[in-house]
């Protein structure tokens, strides 16, 4: 990271600094990047616009903080006296009362009374005994009178449990979850400090078994949890928490914005999840989708008062034609509150460490990207296709989150590029810490198809890894759930196609083709770990080339749960060799851990040889050697090195444990000698195999077998 960047404060607020003498009206990012200097006008725009909201928050809500409070008052709660008290906007709407099974589903039993701001609210005193009058549990709506006196059911926009009894009707139930105290989850963990490194191991809950059903948070916790940790992983991304009524969207068209998806069982157990990967030093990021809704309205916020404008645009404006979802209006107050209060919600209540957000590309721009290639010129950043509105509200968003919570991790999905996306607000940027690095993995999946390994372009490799925005943090992945759905194939498959069927067991010849796929697989993925960014990512099953393609119970596989499983036990199998796959994930995780890469400045690349189809670089003090040669090894390889003195072979992917052939003695001693060698002060030699990756550190840095 650049100094300025580190130095600057990931506020807007008052006391957001920037470093030295950067300005503080929002142009400060034009002192990393001098070509954004014509586009200060858009900059100073759209900063100015964050700091008109804060000032408009703070004098009618009180600030932030109080206003993204929202799940306090909104929605349904239990008193201290045992009363209910709800509360909810639907402007549209002209009377409003609470329905569910404590009344009968009578609309004449409990209304509610309107304020001239279309928020309705209710306090129902307890029972004769004391007790609440909505018992834990039972299911509730809200009925809502329209200006043409036509009634309409809803579920609370704000309901926290859903579930859904797909015997009587695919659409979701809301319930009033109040379980007494002795059955609530009390969180017995502090949250981790923020890793240096962030190395995430994307999962969905839902697919974590080999079972032919939906897996549990019980399950995940107790299976999965310990797994992860014992990868190497730090941090878990969870996809499909947010409620969503159809289970092939990947949890990507979400119905019920504060609640975790009954799926996979009760609220509790979600903390309980959370916490005990806290206990074990996770942290823990939630898959978060503000870009878009589901365009339900039985079950979701569609036309929740009658109109399509409530928390939506209106008209075309309002839809995404692709994903055949709804748009928020970003710009609107009560849609802020929510948003923004949503954020707060799975942070305080649930103990989340931040969020990756979803489809942020789509939020960016008001082509949403569709029919869009950016050139990487900067007019399409700051033009008219720009939606200034969503851009502030991601201001917002994570000058809230950085605020509140130091440690949070907030990571964007984006694939356009857009400048200064993640850089601190006070510089102007838009404040989210790490950026996906999109084009890394459509490039593996690039060359697997269309090049023969002899054609491999090792300079255009080394350059896509490298491309990326000086003084913004960048995730990199070889794959992520994207790779793995049904219609793509995971890298492992492309690499060996059939013979992951007939050929992984080590009772059978090791063939060349599943020699070259796992060769490949530990080599693309240690490339791209140590070369593409300042945080690495992995999805659930794909660090041991698992063997099938990603699909979820739908109308067109017959509701087959076939291919919505992961086959976790394929490691355990001493006679498969996924085994070597998984053990190398877990090296190169290990080895990361004690040489902090990730954290690193970028690499210095040292040679790029398109004949030998070898790389050499450096990165935190550790030499890193590629061989992409499909059957070329090398004897006394000279390469450069910058720091003199002994190394040692820290990982290597040619080791039995990984597969491989043992080709490289881990006890050799590589000595430097003071020459020159590409661009480097001094030089040693080492021996390369064909496709074998090779790590050297310092010989006083490795304990004594050399890790």
């Amino acid at each position: 990271m650049d100094p300025v960047a580190l130095e600057s404060s990931n506020t807007l607020a008052k006391n957001g600094h920037t470093a030295g003498n950067i300005p503080n009206d929002g142009t400060g990012v034009v002192a990393l990047d001098p070509y954004l200097e014509p586009f200060k006008p858009a900059l100073k725009r759209r900063f100015d616009k964050a700091q008109e909201w804060i000032k408009k928050i703070e004098k009618t809500e009180g600030g932030l903080d109080k206003f993204s409070k929202g799940a306090d008052t909104f929605g349904i709660h239990q008193n201290d006296d045992g009363s209910i008290y709800y509360k909810e906007w639907a402007p549209n709407a002209k009377q409003a009362a609470v329905i569910g099974e404590f009344n009968n589903w009578d609309r004449n039993a409990h209304r509610m009374t309107r304020n001239d701001f279309g928020v309705f609210e209710i306090t129902i005193p307890p029972t004769s005994d004391g007790k609440a009058a909505i018992p834990h549990n039972s299911k509730i709506k809200i009925s809502l009178e329209l200006p043409d006196g036509q009634w309409i059911d809803r579920l609370p926009a704000w309901i926290k449990y859903v579930t859904q009894d797909l015997s009587v009707s695919p659409a979701y139930d809301a319930r009033f979850w109040n379980p007494p105290a002795s059955e609530r989850y009390s969180f017995k963990h502090q949250r981790p400090k923020r890793p240096e490194s962030l190395r995430i191991y994307e999962a969905h809950v839902g697919i974590s078994s080999p079972e032919l059903r939906v897996t549990t948070y019980k399950e995940f916790t107790k299976n999965m949890l310990p797994r992860i940790k014992s990868l190497g992983y730090n941090a878990i991304q969870l996809m499909a928490i947010m409620e969503h009524a159809y289970y092939a969207s990947f949890g990507y068209q979400v119905n019920n914005f504060f609640a975790a998806s009954s799926r996979y069982g009760p609220p509790e157990d979600l903390k309980e999840l959370v916490d005990t990967a806290h206990s074990l030093g996770l942290v823990v990021l939630l898959d978060v989708v503000h870009s878009h809704a589901s365009k339900n309205v039985l079950d979701g916020l569609n036309e929740f008062d009658g109109t399509d404008h409530q928390y939506f645009h209106a008209g075309a404006k309002g839809k995404h034609e692709l994903w055949d979802s709804r748009l928020f209006n970003y710009g609107h107050h009560e849609v802020l509150r929510f948003l923004l209060s949503n954020l707060r919600f799975w942070m305080d209540e649930y103990h989340f460490d931040g969020f990756r957000f979803d489809g942020v590309t789509s939020m960016l721009y008001l082509h949403h990207g569709i029919g869009t290639g950016f050139s990487g010129g900067y007019h399409e950043y700051f033009g008219a296709d720009v939606d200034e509105e969503a851009v502030v509200y991601l201001m917002l968003a994570n000058e809230l989150l950085h605020e509140l919570y130091p440690d949070v991790i907030t990571v964007a999905e984006d694939v356009s590029g857009m400048p200064a996306l993640c850089l601190p607000l006070s510089l102007g940027g838009v404040g989210f810490d790490y950026r996906l690095a999109m084009a890394i993995p459509d490039m593996w999946i690039k060359i697997l198809k269309e090049k023969k390994d002899e054609e491999w372009d090792i300079g255009n490799i080394t350059f896509t890894l490298t491309n990326r925005r000086h003084g913004e943090k960048t995730i990199a992945y070889a794959e992520s759930h994207d790779q793995a759905l049904v219609g793509d194939k995971s890298l492992m498959m492309h690499l060996c196609d059939a013979e992951l069927y007939t050929h992984m067991s080590t009772l059978t010849p090791l063939t060349p083709v599943i020699d070259r796929g796992m060769a490949l697989h530990k080599m693309i993925r240690l490339l791209t770990h140590a070369l593409g960014g300042e945080g690495y990512l992995n999805f659930e099953g794909n660090e041991f080339g698992h063997p099938e393609w990603l699909d979820f119970p739908r109308e067109g596989n017959q509701n087959s749960f076939w291919y919505a499983r992961r086959q976790l036990n394929l490691t355990e199998d001493r006679l498969l060799r996924y085994q070597f796959l998984n053990n190398f994930d877990r090296s190169m995780n290990l080895c990361e851990n004690k040489y902090g890469w990730l954290h690193a400045p970028q690499a210095y690349i040292s040679l790029k040889h398109e004949g030998d189809k070898v790389i050499v670089f450096e990165r935190a003090g550790v030499v890193f050697a590629f061989n992409f040669h499909p059957t070329q090894s090398f004897e006394n390889y000279r390469i450069g090195v910058d720091v003199a003195g002994t190394y040692r072979v820290v990982l290597d992917s040619d080791t039995k444990e990984h597969g491989g052939f043992s080709r490289v003695d881990s006890n050799t001693r590589f000595f430097t000698e003071p020459l020159e060698w590409n661009h480097r002060r001094n030089c040693t030699h080492i021996y390369l195999p064909c496709r074998t990756a090779l790590v050297f550190a310092l010989e006083s840095t490795t304990t004594p077998n050399g890790h």
